[in-house]
């Protein structure tokens, strides 16, 4: 995908399947799953891509979230996200950033491998409530820190708003968690936007009440998915969701006066 000079591709480092009716659903009914078979089959059984996205600009190279990591466990499987970024002639010495949108396990998994980075030359970054809610504060997860706690020295917070490379820019979109954050690719008009998990399926940008248990903040979780979703079909942006399948861009379209998202190819 080019979003004028910039470059912006998919990196998959396996998948995640859960069971759709405990983790996603209508805050009304648990089992509204069921009309969506095409994405949830018959049973119930969703499986999704992890991995993260590769955006190059001037001279930066940076990779927006770093999959779930070497692991085999619980449902999720990766390991080839490094073959990934090589496939696309990247190093991991010659990734200049690394951003999260947040700091969910399936976001961090290459941040540093038995207490390494995986990124030696890059600066880390996310918003600071996410760093706080998840590394250094009284709801610090251990998996977590384990992973982070080894880019410390390479970790620059930010805390709204902020420009990361020329035409890439973090936009705070609280309610996943504290400090979850969608980035913005923009050339002129044209914009791109990589939501993280603000979106978990493309059936939460059509069903305007959806929502999965890992929302932190469930309300704001969906007050800001809609907002998003709503200004993405004014706008005609592109967006792109962590866990959408194939990891594919597409539109957000309004027909009968719903939304509705409509992949490229």
């Amino acid at each position: 995908m080019r979003i004028g000079s910039i470059s912006i591709e998919p990196l998959r480092d396996g998948s995640g399947t859960e069971q759709a009716g405990e983790i996603i659903s209508r805050f009304s009914d648990p089992e509204a799953w069921r009309c969506h078979p095409d994405h949830f089959g018959d049973d119930g059984r969703w499986s999704f891509p992890v991995g993260g996205f590769l955006v190059r600009t001037g001279d930066r190279v940076v990779l927006v979230d770093a999959g779930v990591g070497p692991m085999d466990e619980d449902g999720y499987v990766g390991g080839a996200l490094l073959d990934s970024l090589a496939e696309h002639g990247v190093t991991p010495p010659e990734v200049t950033d690394v951003v999260f949108t947040h700091l969910h396990f399936d976001h961090i998994g290459w941040t540093s491998v038995d207490g390494s980075p995986v990124f030696p030359n890059a600066t880390y970054r996310c918003h600071e409530a996410d760093w706080t809610y998840f590394v250094d504060g009284p709801t610090a997860a251990a998996p977590v820190r384990d992973k982070l706690l080894p880019i410390r020295e390479r970790f620059i917070p930010f805390t709204g708003d902020h420009q990361i490379a020329p035409g890439l820019d973090a936009r705070a979109a609280p309610g996943h968690t504290p400090g979850s954050t969608v980035f913005v690719a923009s050339s002129g008009e044209r914009r791109a936007i990589l939501l993280g998990d603000v979106v978990h399926s493309a059936v939460q940008l059509s069903e305007p009440d959806w929502t999965v248990v890992w929302d932190v903040d469930p309300v704001a979780a969906s007050q800001m998915r809609n907002a998003l979703a709503d200004e993405a079909a004014a706008r005609g942006d592109l967006v792109v969701a962590a866990h959408f399948p194939e990891m594919r861009f597409g539109r957000v379209l309004i027909a009968e006066g719903r939304r509705q998202f409509s992949a490229i190819a």
